[in-house]
């Protein structure tokens, strides 16, 4: 069994919650800037929110909620995509001390049904009334007293509120407020459902303050202060546009407000080039997938310059560079050769991103090192990081000063990770959840007597603590021959191809590993121009030359495993997997148990004489 931990560097709060940061912030830097908070013109200009600002605006909200009823412990249901009011009413509840139940705008009437039946609420806050309509239907009789809808005025509605005659005065909402404790309940953070039904975890304000501690301690360049003698450093800020619903971007939302890190918000991926050219973040939190289309979206445009053959030199230089360098030498030539396509690459990818960035935050699924190397090459360090809805964020990630490509970096301070002799990854930390809403059983199952939380995951911890992650314990399949197979690294390797969109490895049983793959639309589209074939998607995947570059990357993906466990057959579909359709999670990553039913028949082909 090995073992590795980090020690602590802050003490853990012992009085306090959340929203003691945005008194804290308006006290020390009244005048600076907490938000960017994007106005109505067509112009592309934000909004700066000043930290007093946004103290007072969730005050106001705050004393909305409980002139409305809202009280300590009640469960309030967030259904909302990424925007600035999300931050203002999680802080809000949290000021009263309920309980913010978070779940993604696009979820079901099912689902819906689901979490209200395991978690009931007495309130919700929607984004639009189409939400509003699913929540109706989903709760039946026992619909929530309050519905605020976002873009209908719920905010202001609440504010208003706030000024009625049932509404507390200043003395009775801060004794409100400082009445919240480390200890008390502030989310109920339900999982994705990728392996089962969603469980809500129990998070309290101490467990979400110790997870943004951590990351504050482990990664200082990303919420560093800014210096005072310099008129031109604002900062550092960032742009979030993954859902606050997930674990990954609310944990870093907190560090943020706590580090005084100017944030912005901007859900809709088909704006995401033009949001950070106007916010200019100097990091950003993403999925593997966003990477990868970045990086396809740079790469096509290339081509479309006429410039594509260059591009693809500049990247595989970039990538042997970054290689080189972490074995500890770089050839002069390579160095010579690197510095020459530094200008084309890096610049493009730099002003895709806004000019600023200069480190990416990455989580949810395994980028693939090729991508890992390929973005240090070019100057942006993408920093992978390991953590669960259970952690309350990572509790492992990369550093700038202390990167392993391919890994998931070290435990956080404060944090552990252990590797039972079953394989099994087990971590430790103050930011490990309480438990499983109503769920007993289940929490003694995964959460030990001494705080190891079972996570499921497979990996190895090397001699410096690194540590890499090679499979779930659920995903892992045997082959009718006997062979173990680890399914996420060939499936990560295979969508790192260009015109690779998703792709499904399967073999649970069967005499060899096969795959499903699907196409990245935008790729394949410039494709078919430059082979002057149909672009439709039922012809292409037989296309005999696209089905050889599809072939390329799987034979680059199987020189990563045995014989016994590379893809020997795959088949290209014609449909792309989405979240629209239910494939994929709000997240991006895949319902691996969705793809498996909808797609037996493609499946047995692969098995075909």
């Amino acid at each position: 069994m090995r073992e590795y931990s980090t020690p602590r560097t802050t003490p853990a709060p012992l009085t306090g919650s959340l929203t003691d940061d945005l008194l804290t912030n308006a006290d020390q830097a009244p005048t600076a800037v907490a938000l960017l908070r994007r106005t109505t013109a067509s112009d592309g200009t934000w909004d700066e929110v000043t930290t007093t600002a946004l103290r007072d605006e969730v005050a106001a909200v705050a004393r909305g909620l409980l002139a409305a009823g809202v009280h300590a412990g009640d469960r309030v249901l967030i259904a909302a995509r990424t925007r600035w009011e999300w931050t203002v009413v999680d802080y809000a509840l949290w000021w009263v001390g309920a309980i913010s139940v978070p779940l993604y705008d696009s979820v079901s009437v099912d689902q819906l049904a689901r979490v209200l039946a395991d978690a009931p609420v007495v309130a919700a806050v929607v984004g639009d009334t189409a939400v509003a309509d699913r929540l109706r239907e989903a709760a039946g009789t026992g619909v929530p007293r309050h519905t605020w809808v976002l873009d209908d005025g719920g905010l202001d509605a609440l504010v208003t509120a706030g000024r009625g005659p049932d509404a507390p005065d200043d003395e009775a909402l801060e004794a409100r407020r400082a009445a919240v404790g480390p200890d008390d309940l502030a989310t109920l953070l339900f999982t994705s459902g990728t392996t089962g039904r969603p469980r809500g975890c129990e998070l309290t304000h101490g467990q979400l303050m110790a997870g943004a501690q951590a990351c504050l301690d482990g990664l200082p360049e990303l919420y560093r202060t800014p210096d005072p003698d310099d008129e031109d450093d604002d900062g550092p800020s960032t742009l979030l546009f993954l859902p606050l619903a997930h674990v990954l971007a609310r944990s870093v939302q907190v560090a943020c407000v706590r580090a005084r890190v100017r944030i912005a918000h901007g859900s809709d991926l088909r704006r995401l080039t033009d949001d950070l050219q106007q916010v200019r973040p100097t990091f950003v939190l993403a999925v593997p997938r966003v990477l990868e289309q970045l990086f396809n979206t740079v790469s096509l445009r290339a081509a479309a310059d006429g410039r594509g053959r260059v591009f693809e030199k500049a990247a595989d230089t970039a990538i042997a560079w970054s290689r080189a360098r972490e074995r500890g030498r770089v050839p002069a030539r390579l160095r010579a050769r690197h510095a020459a396509y530094q200008r084309l690459v890096r610049t493009r990818l730099h002003e895709a991103l806004g000019g600023r960035c200069r480190h990416a935050v990455c989580g949810g699924a395994p980028l693939g090192e090729r991508l890992g190397h390929f973005y240090r090459g070019i100057g942006i360090s993408v920093l992978e990081g390991y953590g669960l809805t259970e952690t309350a964020g990572a509790v492992t990630v990369n550093q700038p000063d202390a990167t392993r490509i391919g890994t998931v970096g070290r435990p956080l301070p404060g944090a552990g990770v252990r590797i039972s002799d079953e394989g099994e990854l087990l971590v430790r930390g103050p930011q490990v959840f309480r438990g499983y809403h109503g769920l007993p059983g289940l929490t003694a199952e995964v959460l030990t007597a001494d705080g190891w939380l079972h996570t499921g995951d497979v990996g190895e911890v090397d001699d410096e603590g690194f540590v890499r992650v090679t499979g779930r314990q659920r995903e892992i399949f045997v082959t009718a021959g006997g062979k173990n197979v680890a399914p996420a690294v060939l499936e990560d390797k295979v969508r790192a191809h260009p015109l690779v969109s998703q792709c499904l490895v399967v073999g649970d049983g069967r005499p060899y590993v096969g795959a499903l793959v699907t196409l990245d639309p935008d790729a394949v589209a410039l494709w078919a121009e430059r082979h002057g074939t149909s672009k439709d998607p039922a012809k292409l995947v037989s296309h005999p030359a696209l089905l050889a570059d599809v072939q390329a990357g799987v034979d680059e993906a199987n020189l990563a495993v045995s014989k016994a466990e590379s893809v020997k057959r795959f088949r290209v579909l014609p449909r792309d997997w989405t979240e629209e359709d239910g494939d994929l999670t709000p997240s991006l990553k895949l319902r691996r148990s969705v793809v498996l039913r909808r797609h037996r028949d493609a499946i047995e082909s692969l098995y075909e004489a």
